[in-house]
């Protein structure tokens, strides 16, 4: 085999017992995922807002970032729940450039997958210590989860992970929101599939054990666009296509229907100002049907101190290194908007 063992990883046991959360950080993440569900299952009106950077590259310029939404979640407590991404698993399409800070805690150095672990685990930790804010991150590596279930508050799954049968069973095991994305295509049926075998129980292989998991009934539907063969970006946050996923919903007996319409990726066609308008689009949809308002529980928004992207090794402190977000003013005033319209 082409295989190269270089460090042995130490389990999501042995690092959570080297780096414990304090026992007043779990409570305030018990009470954070108290909030996040109400809104998933409809107890709450509340609008869930997951934004921060394409790619949490940077530990100063994410908590800097982090901090700077303590107070807008304040001035906006009454209608908004805001979930920072700090996002630090990255697929890549060719499989090759950044793949995040597990991979590569410093992006100029060579991967180190131990450092990086441990790199993410202080970075997640020192948001909530620092913010109050817990986390979201992406489920790229399913047999990672554990090495930041206890501080996360939302986990995605992406558009090329959501038909592997690994992120689904695994996902039925989670006991926070799970958000599904469609696939690449498009095709909500896969989406929507995702999500069946994310809500029932399962009986799976799990880093070398049998395990059972009960079935997770807060995941939910991600919209985030699409790409079609001519590799031309097909958006899917439209009125028509909140209606279709509803009727679709409908259709299925599926716990607590939910969906987060992503505001970046195929739907902007990665025009990152583009976010502004499409948020108020969909906020504008959810006044005009209750059932989609119903079905609609929050937007996805890629968002960072600086506008727009740079290269690697350009050192402009808080700009994305993956895909361009938008930059903290523009955030700021949308999110307030946000607010306001929901």
């Amino acid at each position: 085999m082409g295989f190269s063992f270089v460090t042995e990883i130490p389990s999501p046991d042995v690092i959570r017992e080297r780096f414990p959360l304090a026992p007043e950080l779990a409570v305030r993440k018990k009470e954070r995922d108290e909030e996040i569900k109400k809104i998933i299952t409809g107890e709450s009106d509340k609008l869930l807002v997951i934004v921060g950077p394409c790619s949490a590259d940077n530990e100063e310029a994410v908590v800097d970032y982090v901090s700077r939404l303590v107070k807008v979640q304040e001035k906006t407590k009454d209608r908004l729940v805001i979930v920072p991404r700090v996002y630090t698993n990255k697929p890549r399409t060719t499989g090759e450039g950044y793949m995040g800070m597990i991979h590569q805690p410093d992006p100029e150095k060579k991967p180190d997958m131990l450092e990086g672990i441990l790199a993410i685990r202080h970075m997640h930790m020192r948001v909530l210590q620092e913010t109050g804010f817990s986390t979201a991150d992406e489920m790229l590596y399913p047999e990672n989860l554990r090495y930041l279930s206890d501080i996360m508050s939302y986990i995605a799954v992406g558009a090329r992970s959501v038909e592997n049968q690994f992120h689904r069973l695994v996902a039925s095991g989670c006991d926070v929101p799970v958000g599904l994305k469609n696939p690449t295509s498009g095709d909500l049926t896969v989406m929507l599939n995702s999500v069946v075998a994310a809500q029932v129980p399962h009986d799976f292989i799990f880093r070398g054990w049998e395990v059972q998991c009960p079935g997770n009934p807060l995941s939910h539907t991600i919209l985030r666009g699409a790409v079609n063969k001519h590799g031309q970006t097909i958006p899917n946050y439209h009125y028509e296509d909140l209606r279709l996923l509803y009727e679709l919903y409908m259709k299925r007996n599926l716990k607590n229907p939910a969906c987060i319409v992503d505001t970046n990726h195929s739907n902007s066609g990665k025009q990152y100002m583009e976010q502004i308008r499409i948020a108020k689009e969909v906020l504008h949809s959810r006044r005009h049907s209750d059932d989609i308002k119903n079905l609609v529980k929050g937007l996805m928004i890629e968002s960072y101190i600086e506008p727009g992207s740079q290269k690697i090794g350009e050192h402009c402190y808080g700009k994305s290194i993956t895909d361009p977000c938008l930059g903290w003013d523009d955030t700021e005033r949308l999110l307030y908007d946000i607010a306001e319209l929901s």
